[in-house]
């Protein structure tokens, strides 16, 4: 049996809406970012991949700050404790923008978001990115961001 037969019976602590409220209360896609980027709702963008991460690729108008920094440096960039802010690290298998996205609400910061898919879904989903290197656009992967 597996884990869905055998809780079927058992009441979530949480409700369906009440959890599917809080996570798109507390994530944002790379669609959504962008979107609210190009209409001037535009967050605070956070980085917290390494410097090697960030040397090779990042989003344009990010500021890099290691996990490791966050809490003692995010009020350079933040000191409204109400900021608008996203974190994000590499995708889907790195938990590294989870652990800030939690650190920063521990810290007091009542508005900030995790970037769902990460780096490397902005970067599939075909939206600029920045490097040490220069400015890019690569296109879009048809399997996370349709065509035509």
């Amino acid at each position: 049996m597996d884990a869905m037969t055998t809780n079927s019976t058992a009441r979530p602590a949480v409700s369906a809406v009440d959890f599917f409220t809080a996570k798109l209360a507390h994530q944002t896609d790379p669609a959504d970012l962008a979107h609210a980027r190009a209409t001037g709702a535009a967050p605070l963008v956070v980085d917290v991949r390494s410097a090697a991460g960030w040397a090779q690729g990042r989003i344009p108008g990010a500021v890099h700050i290691p996990l490791a920094e966050l809490t003692e440096r995010i009020g350079e960039h933040a000191p409204d404790r109400d900021a608008d802010v996203v974190v994000y690290c590499w995708g889907p298998g790195c938990n590294g923008s989870t652990r800030a996205a939690l650190a920063l609400a521990l810290a007091g910061y009542s508005h900030v978001k995790e970037l769902i898919g990460g780096y490397e879904y902005w970067v599939r989903e075909g939206f600029a990115v920045a490097s040490d290197a220069g400015r890019t656009r690569h296109a879009p992967d048809p399997l996370t961001a349709p065509v035509g």
